[in-house]
């Protein structure tokens, strides 16, 4: 599922809900039958949220950043070792992971950061323009990981101003204009005979607004 909308629309502070980082005053968020709010710690266990801007711990080298994610969330020795050849080699980070993070270019901590939620294999996968900072090729290996993700039965929702990444790649769109729903279902039924880009355009026009779209 793919969240849409302007900037201040509100995406940044759903996905921040979601993750237990930002409260809110009504309703629920329930993550595997979990609340975030009367069950954080459970509700976080299956979900990994990476901002459009991750902070990690420059101190550590790559390799510790993620054995230190592994760690608290009890990830065994040899299946943490498994998962990080494989991402680490996927996302051709592996030969990096001995080094420093303080010496990572921002599309290398982003390939960090995704790393060490992938390798948790979470039910519920969080992210907030998680193909800025990539390359075509790391942005092409993502999305084919999040693919597998749902294939396996977990859930990824995330947000982008790539209209054209969202149309292909997602099963359902969302679209949030002014803190509220404005639109929501399957692609292929919210988007109808015409573009996203167009359906985007009508919607914000309905509120009154001008919108910048990016193709």
């Amino acid at each position: 599922v793919t969240l849409l909308g302007r900037n201040g629309a509100g995406k940044t502070t759903t996905l921040r809900s979601i993750a237990g980082i930002l409260d809110f005053e009504e309703g629920d968020i329930l993550i595997d039958g979990h609340s975030i709010r009367t069950e954080p710690v459970a509700a976080k266990q299956v979900t990994a949220f990476i901002p459009d801007n991750p902070d990690l711990y420059d101190f550590l080298t790559g390799i510790a950043y993620l054995n230190f994610i592994a760690d608290l969330y009890a990830i065994p020795a040899e299946k943490r070792q498994t998962l990080i050849s494989k991402y680490g080699d996927a996302f051709e980070l592996t030969r990096a992971l001995g080094s420093p993070v303080a010496g990572y270019s921002h599309g290398m901590k982003q390939k960090l950061a995704l790393i060490s939620a992938l390798i948790r294999e979470p039910k519920l996968l969080v992210l907030d323009e998680p193909f800025v900072g990539l390359d075509p090729v790391a942005s092409h290996i993502l999305k084919e990981y999040l693919h597998e993700l749902c294939n396996n039965g977990a859930a990824v929702f995330f947000s982008t101003h790539v209209l054209e990444v969202a149309q292909k790649l997602c099963d359902h769109i969302a679209i949030i204009r002014d803190g509220h729903l404005v639109e929501c279902g399957k692609t292929e039924d919210v988007v109808g005979n015409s573009s996203l880009e167009e359906v985007f355009l009508e919607l914000a026009r309905q509120g009154g607004e001008a919108v910048e779209a990016v193709q």
